[in-house]
Formats: structure tokens, sequence, C-alpha cells
């Protein structure tokens, strides 16, 4: 028998087991799933949050970029609230930091900006971020890759998941994607586009002299530091004539993996072992962006002071200082699929716009308002593309999310 034929007939024989139905399941545990499921949850929807590692946070925690960007535009206005604050503040609230004491810190360690931002323990972020969700109602999968969508033409019945259990099945009445690589709208057929990225392999170290500094200071971002075998976020350390890298593929991903631990290792080459400790790998790839949706809009960080009609809050951008965005709805879904949305680092943008937009304060503020915009199409029984979209910012502005020019 051909192997594929044999493959397919056991597959044949896996049986799909129907769990109980949700009115809205969020695939990826991030902070853009985290805001999603927590904004859904908190207006009574029955939602369940699917995570494929057992930590919550994705590349903030587990992948160890645990510096939350600024929520201000570097001259002193904040742009971003809501659910991005609150998460600042849940971030450092069992943890280290080093937020600004104009920004509400009160920890005096040495800041790395002067902007509303600050370092934090992934860790402690991680396990604050459990109770967060299961506090507000929502429900965990942990341990579970949500595979594929369940299709009926372009209206998404729920999704296919692998875990302990096997494979199961949860239908769902809307279903928020924030996988962080699109691989739900992907397979339900919606168009998407990949990104590409410069190498990035980041631990969290430490050695004998961070551990005098932090003795003689008190400091515990001195005590645990970031080390990069790739790059910086501007691509500094990128290995020359190596071409920008892409995640298209299960090859191509552990190429970017195995690649950046090579390195690591050979920087670590002719350092003495017994003064120096590699504290935490990250249990994920640290691809800035994998793959967008292609969406009703697209935002290309070219929109400088523009406000949309459809606007769901205001941003800035982390890397210059008195940069004033808007962020359309319209970037987290593609109108002909109904009763799909997207959050994170998936929504529709490229250039600047994806820069602007796939950062933690940005994560937050596309995931609460997919969470509220998904109530809202439940209630009114209504494609995600006929949300109404005054409600939805009504709504925001009641949980604090700011709309500043």
């Amino acid at each position: 028998m051909e192997i594929k034929k044999e493959i397919a007939m056991k597959d044949e024989q896996v049986k799909t087991i129907e769990k109980n139905a949700y009115d809205v399941i969020v695939v990826g545990g991030g902070i853009a799933g985290v805001s999603a499921a927590v904004s859904s949850a908190r207006l009574g929807k029955k939602t369940l949050l699917i995570e494929k590692q057992i930590n919550l946070g994705g590349l903030a925690t587990v992948g160890l970029i645990s510096w939350y960007e600024p929520l201000c535009d570097g001259e002193g206005k904040q742009m971003v609230g809501g659910m991005a604050e609150e998460l600042i503040k849940l971030s450092i609230k069992n943890g280290f930091d080093n937020l600004p004491k104009e920004w509400g810190g009160e920890s005096g360690n040495k800041l790395h900006k002067d902007r509303y931002s600050t370092y934090f323990s992934p860790t402690f972020c991680s396990l604050s971020l459990d109770t967060f969700v299961e506090e507000n109602g929502a429900e965990i999968l942990f341990d579970t890759y949500a595979t594929y969508p369940v299709m009926d033409g372009n209206v998404c019945q729920g999704v296919i998941t692998e875990n302990a259990d096997g494979r199961s099945f949860y239908p769902a009445k809307v279903v928020i994607d924030c996988t962080g690589d699109g691989s739900i709208f992907d397979r339900a057929g919606v168009e998407t586009e990949f990104g590409e990225n410069y190498l990035t392999y980041v631990v969290h170290e430490t050695d004998h002299e961070k551990a005098k500094v932090y003795v003689e200071t008190g400091d515990m971002t001195k005590l645990r530091s970031w080390k990069n075998s790739g790059s910086n976020m501007f691509g500094k350390g990128h290995p020359e004539n190596m071409g920008k890298l892409t995640a298209r593929n299960a090859k191509e991903i552990n190429e970017f993996i195995s690649f950046g631990k090579r390195r690591l290792m050979q920087k670590y080459e002719g350092t003495n072992r017994l003064e120096r400790e590699i504290l935490t790998l990250p249990t994920m790839p640290q691809f800035r962006v994998i793959r967008r949706i292609k969406g009703a809009y697209t935002f290309t960080g070219e929109e400088l002071g523009v406000r949309f009609e459809d606007t769901i809050g205001s941003t800035g951008d982390f890397r210059y200082r008195g940069k004033h965005y808007h962020v359309p709805y319209r970037c987290l879904y593609n109108a002909e699929y109904p009763n799909l949305l997207a959050a994170g680092r998936i929504v529709s943008a490229v250039g600047d716009g994806m820069e602007v937009l796939r950062v933690i304060p940005s994560c937050a503020l596309t995931g609460q308002a997919a969470g509220i915009a998904a109530s809202l199409a439940i209630d009114d029984d209504v494609s995600v593309a006929n949300v109404n979209v005054s409600e939805l910012q009504k709504q925001l502005k009641e949980r604090n999310a700011l709309f500043e020019d």
C-alpha cells in the first residue's frame, strides 16, 4: 500500500470528539489573546482561550521579549489606555520593574527609557496572566494546538484541536485568531502575506558582575539581562550577507531557531563557565512578524494624525517620539468571513504600520477591540464587518481606551 493512502486510512480512523460549544473562542494566549478573551468574558460571553504552551503571554513572556513598549508618545502624552494600561500594571504587580516615577513607578530602578514603559519579569507576568484570565470568567485550555478551523463556506463553525484527549472539535459563534502566525485565518481560506525578520535569539542571563551590581543597588533589572545572539529590533548583529528570514514552513522556522542557538553558543566561547549562567531559554520562535491577514484596510504607518471613522483607539510609535496614530477596526477582519476576527501581530498592516501594531500596547488594544466586537456581533446577530462601530467605540471608551490626537 502506498504510504499516503495508508496515512489517509489511519486518519479516517481517528475519532473527533465534539466538546462544549462557546460563544467566543480565542486561539493564542499572548497579550492580544488574553486581552480578547477577557474583554469577551467581561461582556458575559462564554469564552475559551486556547494556548499551545503551558504558560500565557506569548512573545512577551515565553518568548522573553519582556519590555512593555511605551503607552505614551515620548513627549508626555499618554496615547494608549484601556486593556494595555491594565496589563502594564499587571506585568509588574508581582515582579520587578523600572517604570518611571511620573508614570506611577515606585521601584526606583534605573530607567531604560523615560517613557511610559518598563522591563518586567516574564515569569511572574505569565503567572499573573493566568489569574487575570480566570478571575474575569474566561476558560483556558493549555497544551493544546488549534489545528484547523471548521468551515461551512466562509462561516467558521469552530476549531479542531489536538491535545492529550486526542482530536476534538469546539463549536463557536465567533473565533478570534491571536496566534501570531495567522494560521486560523490562513487555513480558513483568507488571503494572507508573510513578513520578513532579522535573526533574533534572546535569552536571559546573569553573571558574577551583574550579581555584584544587584547586591549594591538592589536593582533586579541588573541581575537578569538580555543576551541576543541574533539582532536587535533595528537589525544590528544580523549575520552579514544573510537575507531577512520568513516563517513560511517548518523547515524555515527550524533553521531560524537552530541558527540562533548556534550563534548564542559561539558568543559564550572563551567565557568562564563558572561565572555566568543562562537563566531562561525562549520556548517559542522569536519572530516579530510571521503572517498577516489582508483585511478590509491595510495600515501602513503613513496615517499620521488620521482619525478613522472606525477607529478603535490611539497609539504612538515605540521607536520615535511625537508620532500619533489611530487604528481602524477594519484591520481586524476580512469582510468575506463573517465570524472571524484577528488581533495582535497578524492584523492587516505593513511596513511602519506593522512596526506600530505588532508591539505589546497595540496587541492589547486590538485584542480588547476584537473581544468587544465579537460580543457585539453575537448580540446583534451580524457579521463582524457590520458591528455597530459607534457602540464599539462607546464600549471601548467606557473601559478607558484612549482616542487621542
